[in-house]
């Protein structure tokens, strides 16, 4: 029973490591992505037109999944191209645009 203890104390530690953390997330956004979709997700009207972007807090965004959002940051979307300094924290990307949930 100890060793059962043990093991599920370890899971769980291992698991709140491994967990996409927002605050890297919004630090990465800030770097790579604040430029084309705004400093709180929200693109000037201009560029939402130019690149066809959404609102990050829209429910279209949020409904996405955390691997979809990765898949997005490092493959690109429509006129998005992939973003390679964002490729190592875009697990974190993504828990920071879910963040921005209205």
């Amino acid at each position: 029973m100890r060793t059962f203890l043990i093991i599920i104390a370890f899971a769980a530690s291992a698991a709140i490591t491994w967990a996409a953390d927002a605050k890297a997330g919004q630090a990465a956004y800030d770097k790579s992505c604040k430029a084309c979709h705004g400093p709180d997700g929200t693109p000037s009207a201009a560029m939402a037109k130019a690149m066809n972007l959404r609102d990050l807090k829209s429910p279209e965004v949020q409904a996405l999944s955390d691997d979809d959002l990765t898949k997005i940051v490092t493959e690109g979307k429509g006129k998005m191209k992939p973003v390679a300094s964002a490729a190592s924290s875009a697990a974190d990307l993504a828990a920071y645009v879910h963040s921005l949930k209205k």
